[in-house]
């Protein structure tokens, strides 16, 4: 039996500033992703601090809340098998200079804070992260 996920991706604000997102969207598509639902939001600085509370004891926490709410951000909910690793690995390290080439934060991240995408960590965040977005 196949092992069909899904995760939360988000193209981050320095991405959407860029115009970036249908490009990205292409990536996912082309390995393998659906895109089962899609938004362009702003959130709040406070949605963005509930969204990322899992950080909230991290030094770098306000900065990430401050930068996520900056902007447009497209939220996309992509499935497939093994979609939370297979996201994780599309997306490469967190700081773009130390991404494998042709990982999207190589291909487009700007430093460790503008890394252009975010994708859930595991199969239980992930379910999280996609209610916080599209709950019904």
């Amino acid at each position: 039996m196949s092992n069909i996920e899904r995760t939360l991706s988000i193209v981050k604000p320095d991405a959407v500033e860029r115009n970036l997102q249908e490009e990205i969207k292409k990536n996912f598509i082309e390995n393998g992703f659906s895109i089962i639902n899609e938004k362009k939001i702003q959130i709040s600085k406070s949605e963005a601090e509930e969204f990322y509370k899992v950080h909230q004891s991290k030094p770098f926490y306000g900065e990430l809340c401050n930068y996520l709410s900056s902007g447009p951000i497209v939220v996309m909910i992509l499935e497939k098998q093994n979609a939370v690793i297979d996201n994780r690995k599309l997306m490469g390290a967190t700081d773009p200079s130390k991404a494998d080439e042709g990982t999207l934060r190589k291909k487009y991240g700007i430093s460790i804070d503008k890394n252009s995408v975010h994708g859930s960590d595991s199969v239980e965040n992930a379910k999280i992260e996609i209610d916080f977005f599209f709950s019904s």
